[in-house]
């Protein structure tokens, strides 16, 4: 068994990982990462956001080919045709890029990578396990645990890695399912339900509550779902999923109070865990909360000194660019003393058609805490760019202070979102107003402008509409 000395050891390379070892190595330090995958990346890379978002563009690119999109733009095509085995080759080629974009920051950067999966041995110890045996004992004056997090299940639910599986499976469907449930009714499911209904399959969505995008703010959701379910997605409000299995060559869906659902496939997107094992925690003096994660001061650090934690293992929305953000600013914590992560400015994403983004405080939210807020919103139907586009769904809303008018929360249902809430969290980042955004001048015809309408809104001043 090989032992190595490092300043810190990361355990997991997903954007988290990957991203605090980087900034270490950026610091100085002498940086090691064990990672149980072949490849780099964690799951976001490798099963998750990239993949995923590799298949939503192919599916839309495919739909708007088949719905005649683009005979609207002049564009007359002949028979078209879905190659589905050439469209997951593509998802694979770009996860196979990036990866390895990211051997090449390590090595760039003179990361030692450990291919294991690691386990503490005592609290600064680290053993990395492969094949039968224990390959290497590496010792750090700090320790990340960036492990991530698996999918969730439900009582009752017996996934079988085929005609019952998560997102994982999803993503690697070899044929069109005829018929598609999904459970569970936030990002995942809605965006892999999308990835299948463009490409002919029927998809119904089963989900717990009375609504879809839990968390999300419920006006825009509400919204969101009408458009979902003019483009085909069947939902199940409400219902509570006491059982599905394979059956014969599909499967079955159960709920209570309501007809069982036969299908094809089951897609399970009820949410993720903390993902801890084979860690040997106890062997480091670290326990886990009664929901799985490990707790965690304002800078990362767990109850044993030295250790730290990030990302999905830890409190707070599970998404990549979270992990990312603790990442780095834990590398920093250890090299200079200083960091910060304002947990108010995180964005959120749903990358459907129209995109849903959202940051800062929903309307229900102010409600609850009894903030005093104005609002304002603007429809995208009134903006030029979109017009253009052909892309009028939905509308941008920002909530702000009553009396400060400081922008507590912008949420935006429309197209390309995700690439506009960027502007709506820098705004909050910054603490600006609504007149702020107002008074800032937006190139035209852009799809931004949506935003400063929406902020005029605030004050009852839009100037299109």
């Amino acid at each position: 068994m090989e032992q190595h000395a490092h300043d810190l050891v990361v355990i997991g390379a997903g954007p988290g990982g990957y991203q605090a070892a980087i900034r270490a190595a950026q610091l100085g330090m002498n940086v090691g990462v064990v990672e149980k995958d072949a490849s780099l990346g964690g799951t976001c890379l490798n099963v998750g956001c990239i993949p995923s978002k590799a298949l939503l563009e192919s599916s839309e690119i495919y739909s708007e080919a088949s719905h005649g999109v683009f005979a609207q733009h002049g564009v007359r095509t002949g028979t078209v045709e879905l190659d589905l085995a050439a469209m997951l080759k593509r998802k694979e080629q770009v996860v196979k890029a990036l990866t390895t974009g990211i051997a090449g920051l390590f090595k760039k950067h003179k990361i030692t990578r450990y291919s294991g999966l690691g386990r503490f041995a005592g609290p600064t110890r680290v053993q990395v396990a492969a094949g039968d045996g224990v390959a290497f004992e590496l010792t750090a004056k700090h320790v990340l645990i960036a492990t991530g997090s698996k999918p969730a299940s439900l009582p009752g639910v017996e996934l079988d890695g085929d005609r019952v599986g998560t997102s994982t499976e999803a993503l690697c469907y070899r044929e069109v399912p005829g018929h598609l449930v999904v459970i569970g009714a936030g990002y995942i499911g809605l965006e892999l339900g999308s990835v299948w209904r463009r490409l002919g399959a029927k998809v119904s969505v089963v989900e717990f509550l009375d609504r879809i995008l839990p968390g999300m703010d419920s006006e825009m959701a509400s919204e969101a779902q009408k458009v979902f379910a003019k483009q085909g997605l069947e939902f199940h409000l409400g219902r509570r999923v006491t059982g599905a299995r394979s059956d014969g060559d599909g499967a079955v869906v159960e709920m209570e109070g309501a007809e069982p659902i036969r299908c094809d496939r089951v897609l399970v997107a009820v949410g993720r865990l903390p993902y801890t094992e084979g860690l040997a925690l106890d062997a480091a003096g670290l326990a886990t909360d009664a929901r799985g994660r490990i707790p965690v001061d304002a800078h990362w650090q767990t109850s044993v000194p030295g250790v730290h934690a990030i990302g999905d293992v830890i409190a707070g929305p599970m998404l990549a660019h979270k992990a990312e953000e603790e990442g780095v600013a834990v590398a920093e914590w250890i090299g200079t003393g200083w960091s910060h992560v304002n947990y108010e400015t995180i964005p959120g994403v749903c990358y459907t058609n129209p995109e849903f983004a959202t940051v800062g405080k929903t309307e229900d939210a102010l409600k609850a805490e009894g903030i005093p807020y104005r609002k304002g919103s603007f429809p995208f139907r009134a903006n030029a760019r979109a017009r253009t586009l052909n892309q009028l769904e939905g509308r941008v809303k920002i909530l702000a202070h009553e009396h400060t008018d400081r922008v507590l929360g912008i949420h935006i249902f429309g197209p390309r979102a995700g690439e506009l809430i960027a502007e709506a969290t820098l705004a909050m980042e910054v603490g600006a107003s609504s007149e702020d955004i107002a008074r800032t001048c937006h190139a035209h015809p852009t799809l931004p402008e949506v935003l400063r309408e929406a902020a005029l809104a605030v004050d009852g001043r839009p100037l299109n509409i």
